[in-house]
């Protein structure tokens, strides 16, 4: 169920029945020449559409605010100030909390995000909520990943390349311009090797100045057809599993218990 479709009473409804809201997170950036800007977003809504069919919940309206301060320096990327988006995504947390449900799955479909919503997760506990947030490590479970990597031909990459080439061939095929795949596979430019093992922020820069990270020219149709059912078999069962699980609201609980009677004896 999506969200922005529903009535008013629908809505109220399908809280009650299901308690469950999917908030897929992607971002609005560059994907090589042949990919949309909203890949990620596109992708991420489409799959967790897909899943809460299997298994209902009600999925938010697309959203598109993330971390991808890396892609600035190209057109038609949208970021937010850094604080600015902690305190937007913690007010939509609020808001579908305000709304009735008492959990939520960020399905997130960025890379970038990976190092934005662990943080957002710890800040979970700074306050108490009536919610609890669960974010899925994983895509796709293990015998899901090995059915994909059989089927996968390219080697190395991520961005823009078979995988997410392939996905958007099987979500949303009229937006991909295969005709403008670069002729060759972007290698990362490793132009950090000189120092020992370190992060910085511009170490995707570094990497993949042209934002293309793999090799497109393999991605197709068929492929990304199955990493959508797999994806989505994925994601209906993880949503399954939230719905019944007990224990991080329990925790939760005990947690901010805890919190209060510090300082009482």
């Amino acid at each position: 169920m999506q969200w922005e479709q529903l009535t008013a009473s629908e809505f109220e409804k399908a809280v009650r029945e299901t308690g469950v809201c999917v908030l897929p997170m992607g971002v609005v950036e560059k994907h090589s020449e042949h990919l949309p800007l909203g890949t990620d977003y596109l992708i991420g809504h489409s799959v967790a559409c897909r899943a809460a069919e299997k298994e209902p919940a009600v999925v938010f309206p697309p959203f598109y605010f993330g971390q991808i301060y890396e892609a600035r320096c190209f057109p038609g990327t949208i970021t937010i100030e850094p604080t600015l988006l902690l305190k937007l995504v913690q007010g939509v947390f609020d808001e579908i909390g305000r709304n009735g449900f008492r959990k939520i799955i960020v399905f997130n479909a960025h890379g970038g995000n990976d190092y934005f919503l662990p943080f957002v997760a710890q800040c979970s506990l700074w306050e108490k909520k009536p919610y609890s947030i669960y974010i899925p490590m994983q895509h796709l479970t293990p015998e899901r990943e090995e059915e994909w990597n059989d089927m996968r031909e390219a080697a190395f990459g991520g961005h823009g390349g078979e995988h997410e080439t392939s996905l958007i061939l099987g979500t949303h095929p009229h937006l991909a311009k295969m005709d403008r795949v670069p002729d060759e596979p972007a290698r990362p430019l490793n132009r950090m090797e000189g120092l020992p093992p370190t992060f910085t922020g511009a170490w995707w820069y570094g990497n993949y100045p042209d934002h293309y990270a793999g090799d497109a020219r393999v991605a197709t149709e068929e492929k990304g057809r199955t990493i959508v059912r797999l994806m989505v078999d994925s994601l209906a069962e993880y949503i399954k599993a939230v719905k019944t699980d007990r224990v991080v609201p329990a925790l939760n609980e005990e947690f901010f218990r805890r919190v209060e009677q510090v300082g009482e004896s």
